[in-house]
């Protein structure tokens, strides 16, 4: 593993942008790093000296031995990972998992009720904060599974957990939505089966990460039910985002006609909830799918249509889609303008709304200066 690599994996793992990380180093060292900077580091365009070497020790916590090779990198990453949860942490959930099952625990409607509360909050919070709130809440419902109902309610708080951790490590986001797809089939409800895979496809489609997972998913999805759902839909715009990345544009844009067809029989009325797919989310979808085709005309069209409908209350995703025109213009060649507005956009972003999602799509963005082709 090299020294960009490494920083880029700690950097993500404290759910980070670039620019935060300068300006923690800015911060406490008194310098002047810019973002542009960090990315030159984890692209292997240049390397920190002796003193960003340091700075880099103290704020991201890491041994200055790790980040001058002495000590094997990876060995150290697993370790960190395996360590990640604080003695005294570990002690309450405990506690809190043993006096759920001797008090009984909430209820199924208690936790459907909860459920829909988080579904709400993911919306607008940061991945940090509903991470450690649905850890507490996975550990209480694993003591109730007696019951099939609540099979349903931990297969889709799990599928939200996933959602915390970057589909791009290839790891985490990856089990825990596997673990959700194997509890929601013990839930017996062929409806949250499909929603969970669907939804696990279209996290990592649009993320752009693990898409043979995502297609896997989508698929099982499919042969699940192909009665017209929320869980389908999410499914076939999974897929059409692998397709889109992969570069095979007919399948793409034949599965984009296919979930428009799907949201026009399920489409949702509800607006702000995770589970929901309301108009103005599919056209996030859409805007993204056609911003990775290159139809420049299509994706500021679905841009257009999901302004024109998205709550106020929920900034992130106007921001996701200022992030996409950064993208066409990444794409269309202007590398640094698509990069600059990109980043702009996130600025104006108040950083507890990032997202682990906005941030992989900067790094799609990014990336276009790192190589000659696009993203993936």
């Amino acid at each position: 593993m090299d020294i960009g690599e490494l920083i880029r994996n700690l950097r993500k793992a404290r759910g980070w942008s670039q620019g935060r990380l300068a300006s923690k180093i800015n911060d406490q060292f008194g310098t002047s790093l810019t973002r542009e900077y960090i990315s030159g580091w984890e692209c292997s365009k240049h390397q920190p000296g002796a003193f960003y070497l340091r700075a880099l020790s103290a704020v991201l916590d890491v041994p200055l031995a790790v980040l001058e090779g002495e000590l094997e990198r990876r060995t150290f990453l697993t370790d960190v990972a395996g360590a990640s949860i604080a003695p005294v942490v570990a002690s309450d959930l405990l506690s809190t998992g043993f006096a759920a099952r001797l008090a009984g625990g909430p209820t199924a409607d208690n936790w459907e009720g909860k459920l829909a509360a988080y579904g709400t909050d993911y919306m607008s919070m940061g991945a940090a904060d509903i991470q450690r709130r649905v850890s507490g809440e996975l550990v209480v419902v694993q003591q109730q599974l007696d019951d099939a109902r609540l099979w349903s309610v931990a297969s889709r708080l799990m599928t939200l957990y996933a959602k915390t951790f970057p589909g791009s490590d290839g790891s985490k986001a990856v089990h825990w939505y596997r673990m959700a797809a194997k509890a929601a089939d013990e839930s017996g409800d062929d409806t949250v089966r499909v929603w969970v895979r669907g939804r696990a496809a279209i996290a990592l489609g649009y993320e752009g990460a693990s898409l043979r997972v995502a297609d896997a998913l989508a698929d099982q999805a499919l042969a699940i039910s192909d009665k017209p759902s929320l869980g389908l839909l999410n499914a076939i715009m999974g897929k059409a985002h692998a397709a889109a990345i992969r570069g095979d544009v007919e399948t793409a844009l034949k599965l984009d006609e296919q979930g428009q067809r799907i949201f026009d029989k399920a489409g949702s009325y509800e607006q702000t909830r995770d589970y929901a797919v309301p108009y103005w989310r599919l056209n996030v979808f859409r805007s993204l799918l056609l911003a990775r085709l290159g139809n420049e005309k299509g994706a500021v069209e679905a841009q257009e249509q999901a302004r024109r409908e998205l709550p106020g209350s929920l900034p992130r995703f106007a921001t996701h889609l200022e992030l996409h025109r950064g993208l066409m213009l990444a794409r269309s060649g202007d590398r640094a303008g698509g990069q600059a507005y990109a980043q702009a956009a996130m600025n104006a972003l108040p950083p507890e709304k990032h997202s682990l999602t906005l941030r992989m799509l900067m790094d799609e963005i990014g990336s276009s200066s790192c190589h000659a082709s696009g993203a993936h």
